[in-house]
């Protein structure tokens, strides 16, 4: 039998009688929906962050709902959420009547922490001007007590700076300095003892604890990177989070028993032992891991799961004697929360309510709130203007088989038959960033709204979780270190070779797209498959992988040089990999997008691929946001960054047709 995508039978789109008029099918119908996100429920007040004003900020309401409060001067912004290490944009400190806030320049990711008064006013720097110029995050806060653990990063020096601050008194305590990513997973309810987790590859984590008074770091699992000798061999732990727990343990998520990830338990007098512990009471099924475990309130946790890219949220009790974890209740993934996207949850530990949002491939973002006694109440009614939900594209699963027998999953999104578009349809491939990502049915950030724009203008959309993507297990992303650009690759030529036995789509006409490591994903496959494409979109994409690290800050080269290469050792290898060692075969047109405030991929990379490629006679469009970063958050600015890249590939595609 013949390798294919699943499912290739389905009918051929029938046209309908007549086509909405053209105005309907506006960006901004689709990016009328706002952003309502990173939910925190404090008191009798929901504080949330929105891109009400057109770009992204902070504001609270009523529980229950109320006229949003800008709790900013509208001139700030603040950055996607998911941009920032730890705690994210914002934590509410109701006992200090304050709010924390991670502050940047248009996308600069240079944090610095201030706060503004519950009910908003003008931010105040939390450390003077320090850390100008570097960038702090907050990695862990106890809201309850005003208390937080930084990590401050120089942007000029590899060493990391992490330390707890008592924000009521003041006191600052040292925790660890290093080259290597740091997080802090807990602290104990005293503030005397930091659970620390030292981070140098996906998966390849230290367990370390930091106790007050104790000058140094005690190892808890694992082997720092500067006591390994080159014939060591260390697993994986896989330790993504963890929680102390009532008993003086300590409950991790794991990869050390589940390569998709599990609970396991460790007690800090006896370091290095640890044990698996059963979770009775699941209700998903499908194919997924366990992202997170976290304390709740009382003596309960919540469990976090990624099902087939779906949000699952349990709440349950830990059995320390039994070594046992037993789900009590279901919170996200059933009912009204099921089959979409959970884009953060906070706990307030003083009434029990959880405060979530939630979105769909099909729904903009809704803010929730769960009430103890289990009662599910929207806070938000976010709606799509001028498009009827029956024209959106809930996609199909499109998962296969690549060149090597490994299953990648994957989605195809396909024009409503409403829209009336005929015959087989041009093909977008969509690529993620990371590339330790997921494509994710998720309305709220860049991807969604851009695949179902593209549907709406007539486009299929192939969305594929190639190797290295996240949601599959640790192996599976694992695949793609010191691989950029190898078997990876391949996943999408397979595709696009599969795609072809599919009668909906004319892979004659196909483009592809794709952010970040997916934008390298892009070039890539433009300059090395040429045959394959007649547009490529570009956006901010590493080119050349030498001057893609060099041009990285200080404290993020180390990172590179472990999963990529180092620009000494590995030269002719970084070289072979680059997408500007095959740019020269390009044979469609090429748009470049970029954000000039961008300190991942600066703008100097992507102006590089332009001036170079123009210089060979190749078609090269440039389009650069002055007040962006890595990423298009402005609402002005969305709307012409879909615009052009849905009218790039159209006027190369001829969807109409």
């Amino acid at each position: 039998m013949p390798e294919t995508l699943s499912p290739l039978s389905s009918p051929s789109l029938s046209p309908a009688p007549s086509r909405l008029p053209a105005s309907t099918l506006r960006v901004e119908s689709l990016l009328s929906a706002r952003l309502f996100v990173a939910p925190e429920a404090a008191g009798d007040h929901l504080y949330f962050a929105s891109d009400l004003s057109g770009r992204l900020s902070l504001y609270r309401m009523r529980l229950g709902g109320s006229v949003p409060e800008p709790l900013l001067p509208p001139h700030l912004a603040v950055q996607n959420p998911h941009l920032i290490e730890g705690e994210g944009v914002f934590c509410v400190l109701p006992t200090l009547h304050k709010v924390l806030v991670m502050l940047d320049r248009d996308g600069d990711e240079n944090y610095q922490p201030v706060t503004v008064p519950l009910e908003g006013g003008i931010p105040q720097p939390l450390f003077g001007d320090r850390f100008a110029g570097q960038q702090v995050v907050c990695l862990w806060c106890d809201r309850s007590h005003g208390r937080a653990v930084f990590s401050s990063d120089p942007r000029t020096d590899p060493t990391l700076r992490v330390f707890a601050v008592d924000l009521a008194a003041g006191d600052e305590l040292p925790l660890a300095s290093s080259i290597y990513s740091v997080d802090c997973f807990d602290v104990s309810d005293d503030f005397s003892r930091f659970l620390l987790a030292e981070g140098y590859s996906t998966g390849d984590v230290t367990l370390l604890l930091a106790a007050r008074g104790q000058p140094d770091l005690q190892v808890l699992y694992g082997t720092r990177m500067a006591a390994r000798t080159p014939e060591m061999s260390v697993p994986l732990s896989g330790f993504g989070s963890g929680q102390f727990t009532a008993d003086g343990g300590i409950l991790l998520t794991t990869a050390l028993f589940e390569d998709t990830y599990g609970l396991g338990y460790l007690r800090p007098e006896t370091p290095g032992e640890i044990v698996p512990v059963p979770i009775d009471g699941l209700q998903h099924q499908g194919v997924g891991e366990l992202e997170e475990v976290k304390r709740a309130a009382g003596d309960r946790y919540t469990l976090r799961y990624n099902i087939d890219g779906c949000s699952w949220l349990y709440e349950g009790g830990f059995d320390a004697a039994q070594r046992r974890f037993t789900v009590t209740r279901t919170l996200c993934g059933v009912g009204a929360l099921r089959s979409g996207v959970m884009e953060s949850v906070q706990v307030d530990t003083a009434s029990g309510r959880y405060a979530l949002s939630f979105s769909t491939a099909t729904s903009p973002s809704q803010l929730y709130v769960l009430e103890p006694g289990g009662q599910v109440q929207m806070q938000t009614n976010e709606r799509i203007l001028g498009i009827p939900p029956s024209l959106l594209s809930p996609g199909e699963d499109a998962s296969f088989t690549s060149h090597d027998g490994l299953r990648v999953s994957a989605r195809l999104y396909l024009p409503a038959a409403e829209l009336g578009y005929a015959g087989p349809r041009p093909v977008v491939f969509y690529i993620h960033g990371g590339p330790q990502g997921q494509e994710r049915p998720d309305f709220t950030w860049f991807s969604m709204p851009l695949i179902q724009y593209l549907t709406l203008r007539g486009f299929a959309v192939f969305v594929p979780n190639a190797r290295g993507s996240t949601g599959y297990g640790l192996r599976y992303v694992k695949h793609v270190d010191h691989d950029w650009g190898g078997q990876d690759r391949l996943d999408h030529v397979h595709a696009a070779q599969l795609l072809r036995q599919d009668p909906r789509l004319d892979m004659d006409r196909a483009a592809v797209v794709g952010r970040s490591y997916g934008g390298f994903m892009t070039l890539t496959l433009a300059g090395r498959h040429p045959s394959l494409w007649r547009a490529a979109v570009d956006m901010f994409g590493p080119y050349n992988l030498l001057t893609f690290v060099e041009r990285l800050p200080e404290a993020w080269k180390t990172y590179f040089y472990m999963v990529i290469g180092h620009p000494e050792r590995d030269r002719d290898e970084l070289i072979a990999r680059s997408p500007s060692t095959y740019l020269g075969e390009l044979a469609c047109p090429l748009l470049v997008i970029q954000g000039a405030n961008d300190p991942r991929v600066v703008e100097r990379e992507s102006r590089d691929v332009v001036e170079q490629l123009r210089g060979q006679g190749k078609m090269v469009d440039y389009l650069v946001f002055e007040n962006e970063g890595h990423d298009v958050l402005k609402f002005e600015n969305k709307v012409r960054c879909y615009t052009a890249i849905a009218d790039f590939f159209a006027r190369y595609l001829h969807p109409k047709q």
